[in-house]
């Protein structure tokens, strides 16, 4: 049956417009396509050595390569080794007891003055009293008073947690040929939005030029505020960043002269087991620098296990070869 007039203009528009509908439909479908096969892309993409991501805007300081320090006279190894002094800050809590107690008996009896800045007071150890359990208080409180009685004693503050593990030598072979008199501080860096930051983790060390930025501006708390944060709490980590900065003070990240971490997050059981699930054939060179400072997450078990490993266990017969030795102070109890 033929159509009418009307009925053939509408089945025209019907037709047009399940053409334009059908059109509209293909080029979306072909614009997704585009968009998935762009991401699938981009995620492959990596930035970096090997499979780490590198998304950070901060600088990479290298620890010197062994042939650099064996150009240094062994006149200057001497007065290098015998110089350099660090401070070491341990922020406690009495719930911390365990790890307080493995902390003091094992890493840091190598640095060359070591306290424990406590949330209050303690009888079983000798600690100084914040008065506070705000960590970012403590953090300040401790930093304040170190540098008010040290600072003509130190060039280098280091500061760290009850759970993580110190191998005080690199971080000075680290630090040889590093400026005290620079305004940076270091450790593992990260990217939070437009703040670079050293993560407390991995424990934060300050030249003495940050020290006297940082002390001056605790003076201000429009620059360095005493809180965490009016709506939400900002770790102490970010908020001594933002002082930091403020006060002209770069965060750096602390690495080998192959461009891995030197200040680790995480304990050496993790990093091993995670080695041996991603590259099973590389588990040792996947796993952590030869020249690590600090690990991160430890029990006081495996903080004893790591004083073994690290300062006791000897290979008989083995000569051992370094350039640079770095002595403990007469007054110190290092092992």
């Amino acid at each position: 049956m033929p159509l009418s007039s009307p009925e053939k203009m509408h089945f025209k528009s019907h037709s047009g417009k399940m053409l334009s509908e059908s059109s509209s439909f293909l080029k979306g479908m072909m614009l997704g396509s585009i968009f998935c096969a762009l991401i699938t892309m981009l995620g492959h993409i990596k930035i970096g050595n090997g499979n780490k991501m590198y998304h950070h805007e901060h600088h990479h300081l290298q620890a010197p390569n062994k042939e650099d320090i064996l150009k240094i006279s062994e006149k200057e190894r001497m007065e290098l080794s015998k110089s350099f002094r660090v401070y070491c800050i341990i922020l406690v809590k009495p719930k911390d007891v365990s790890l307080w107690a493995a902390v003091k008996e094992t890493w840091t009896k190598h640095c060359d003055k070591a306290e424990f800045f406590s949330s209050e007071k303690v009888k079983v150890f000798e600690s100084i009293n914040m008065e506070t359990d705000d960590m970012w208080l403590m953090m300040r409180k401790a930093y304040k008073y170190a540098f008010d009685k040290y600072r003509d004693h130190y060039n280098w503050f280091f500061l760290a947690r009850p759970s993580t593990f110190a191998i005080i030598e690199n971080l000075k072979y680290f630090l040889l040929r590093k400026d005290p008199s620079q305004p940076f501080y270091l450790g593992h860096a990260i990217k939070s939005g437009d703040l670079d930051y050293v993560n407390v983790e991995g424990g934060i060390v300050l030249s003495i030029e940050s020290m006297k930025r940082l002390n001056k501006l605790l003076s201000f708390p429009e620059k360095c505020s005493e809180q965490g944060g009016m709506i939400w709490k900002i770790s102490e980590d970010k908020q001594l960043a933002v002082c930091l900065k403020n006060a002209g003070v770069r965060a750096e990240n602390a690495e080998d002269s192959q461009g891995k971490d030197i200040f680790n997050t995480k304990s050496v059981g993790l990093f091993i087991k995670e080695a041996m699930a991603n590259k099973p054939n590389q588990v040792v060179e996947g796993c952590c620098s030869d020249m690590a400072v600090t690990f991160n997450g430890l029990t006081p078990n495996q903080m004893h296990v790591m004083m073994y490993g690290v300062y006791r266990l000897r290979a008989f017969g083995h000569i051992f070869t370094d350039a640079l030795v770095f002595l403990p102070p007469n007054v110190s109890d290092n092992d």
